[in-house]
């Protein structure tokens, strides 16, 4: 129960706990033949000219586990994925980030990890869309395009010398985000995969899954109306007699529907990430769906009713799973 103080009464409690002991049994019986422990032997032919990787070691002509996790085998290679790790970059990683420093030529970005992420000038498209050399007046509007604590979508282009990241937002897909929520899970419960950025159509929402354990909330904004919006920042203030057109103060205003959807799918990431599942798009929307089969106000999903609704609705997922493969 991380990060969620409930208070459980007599029947949630025993509900909770039938249903904490059922998932044990069902992880114990998925991954019997391949979790291990430290000082475990791991089975492998020798003569196949095995490769040691992460989390292993040999001793006595054996091969042993160095970690507590899952034994993963790709080709020749075998290592061990440790169940709960810390933030570790690779290239390519979709990353979300958030401004902390804006220094020569560059910005300086909190990203959930041991040090700090770099993003070049160069390394990203300017607001007007030209490939060119960057001047010393886009240096001069480095703040225009961002300033410190704004929320950036970036992807890992390699590390320096120091060990930091190199970022590029190089995409019209990455660069800042606005009207939503960020919010902070553990790294480990965000797998890598082929698709990161995620478009809610039934709800107006996007969601992007940073391998780095930030996750972003927030209102579906087109490619277009992102520029929009960096020309709008980059105007000259307007004297404040001047009055905004309707449209442009339509465009600025979240509608409130899509407002409540954020906030319960936020909710419904706070909850999966508190129960310890993986987080996926579609265990999000699942959740999301819940909430509002059961009639379960955005407050009420952080309560204790709904967070045993949830484990027990992941039992039974689990339990037809595995029906579904015997």
């Amino acid at each position: 129960m991380r990060d969620l103080q409930l208070s459980l009464n007599q029947t949630q409690r025993v509900r909770l706990q039938v249903a904490l002991q059922q998932l044990q049994d069902l992880a114990s019986q998925a991954a019997a033949s391949s979790s291990v422990t430290i000082a475990d032997t791991i089975p492998v032919n020798n003569e196949d000219g095995i490769l040691k990787g992460h989390g292993t070691s040999e001793l006595d002509g054996q091969v042993v586990a160095t970690l507590c996790g899952v034994v993963e085998r790709v080709n020749k290679l075998v290592y061990v994925r440790a169940l709960r790790a810390r933030y570790k970059p690779e290239v390519g990683d979709i990353i979300v980030g958030r401004v902390i420093e804006i220094a020569f030529k560059r910005w300086r970005l909190e990203i959930n990890f041991s040090q700090d992420a770099v993003l070049m000038l160069s390394s990203m498209n300017l607001p007007d869309g030209i490939q060119r050399r960057r001047t010393a007046v886009d240096e001069l509007n480095m703040r225009s395009i961002f300033e410190e604590n704004d929320v950036i979508c970036a992807e890992v282009r390699g590390f320096q010398h120091d060990g930091s990241l190199h970022l590029q937002a190089r995409s019209q897909k990455y660069g800042k985000l606005e009207r939503g929520q960020l919010l902070t899970v553990p790294a480990y419960l965000v797998k890598r995969r082929k698709q990161h950025f995620h478009h809610l159509e039934q709800y107006g929402v996007d969601l992007i899954l940073g391998c780095n354990g930030f996750v972003w909330v927030g209102e579906h904004l087109k490619t277009g109306e992102h520029d929009m919006l960096d020309d709008q920042e980059r105007r000259p203030e307007i004297s404040k007699s001047n009055k905004i057109d309707d449209e442009e103060q339509e465009w600025t205003f979240t509608p409130l529907e899509v407002r409540h959807h954020i906030c319960r799918i936020a909710n419904a990431v706070r909850l999966l990430s508190a129960l310890g599942f993986i987080l996926t798009v579609e265990a999000i929307i699942d959740t999301t769906e819940a909430g509002f089969s059961s009639n379960i106000e955005i407050k009420d999903m952080l309560g204790p009713e709904f967070y045993v609704q949830i484990v027990e609705r992941e039992v039974q997922r689990r339990i037809s799973l595995l029906r579904k493969k015997g």
